[in-house]
């Protein structure tokens, strides 16, 4: 029996997400992801095609066309590759994005003493988060997540993800909400990292929480479950990203967590 599909495969204009992790959401698209291996997806969620067994291509309306098929059936076959390297992603457009929340890249660096985080090539699933959602991680990453999270376990300590990998676009979306409830760019910038440059686009870093508590509130540090990170996480290969007193300017932040390999 074939194994389904468990990465995320990104280049800097689609995705190829496994089919089996998501809805139609038309009833005309039920059939076509039903018999499919990977849904073609656009950055902004839109899908596009979904590719089945041989490479067969099926667009999905209201595309009428796959002018780039071979492209995406090149994808699909790196991620039926058990051993395809991970590369970065260009930072195409970056500049753009931050220029329409006024902040320059370079200034910003330099200013929070931030880098610029490309996006991997290829994510791993690592479960799901506390909404069911896909985690996406790095393989590193994730193996050492589930390792830690099944060792909190054994103490009776319940750790889930609240969220692991961001794209750029993502980041973007971030920010587009909270400006649409009135933030300030300064008030998001003092919470979130700026598009691009958040811990989030490596697939590396997740905000984690435990049974009972509000996602991403500094309460997380009154949790047995933070108490066991904060003895034990290291063991993973996972450190606090944002302590108090920052010098990037983050908020105390004692959900984020960063594995360094």
């Amino acid at each position: 029996m074939q194994l389904r599909p468990r990465h995320l495969i990104n280049s800097a204009d689609i995705e190829l997400w496994p089919a089996w992790l998501l809805r139609a959401r038309r009833g005309a698209d039920a059939r076509a992801l039903a018999t499919a291996d990977w849904v073609v997806r656009s950055r902004d969620g839109a899908y596009l095609a979904t590719i089945a067994a041989r490479g067969r291509i099926h667009p999905l309306p209201p595309l009428q066309s796959s002018r780039d098929a071979e492209t995406w059936r090149a994808l699909a076959r790196d991620a039926d590759a058990p051993h395809a390297p991970v590369r970065t992603l260009p930072m195409h457009g970056l500049e753009r994005r931050l220029l329409e929340l006024g902040l320059d890249a370079e200034e910003y660096a330099q200013r929070t003493g931030l880098m610029q985080i490309p996006e991997p090539s290829r994510l791993a699933l690592a479960g799901f988060d506390r909404y069911r959602r896909p985690l996406w991680l790095g393989a590193g990453a994730g193996r050492a997540w589930n390792r830690m999270r099944a060792a909190a376990a054994d103490d009776g300590i319940a750790l889930d993800a609240i969220s692991g990998y961001r794209s750029h676009a993502y980041q973007m979306g971030i920010f587009a909400r909270k400006r649409a409830r009135g933030l300030s760019v300064d008030d998001i910038l003092a919470v979130n990292a700026a598009p691009g440059f958040s811990e989030h686009h490596s697939g590396d870093a997740l905000d984690i929480g435990s049974d009972g508590e509000p996602p991403a509130e500094e309460s997380f540090e009154r949790t047995a479950a933070f108490r066991w990170l904060t003895d034990h996480a290291g063991d993973y290969g996972f450190q606090l990203s944002y302590p108090r007193d920052n010098p990037h300017g983050i908020v105390y932040e004692p959900w984020h967590w960063r594995w360094i390999d």
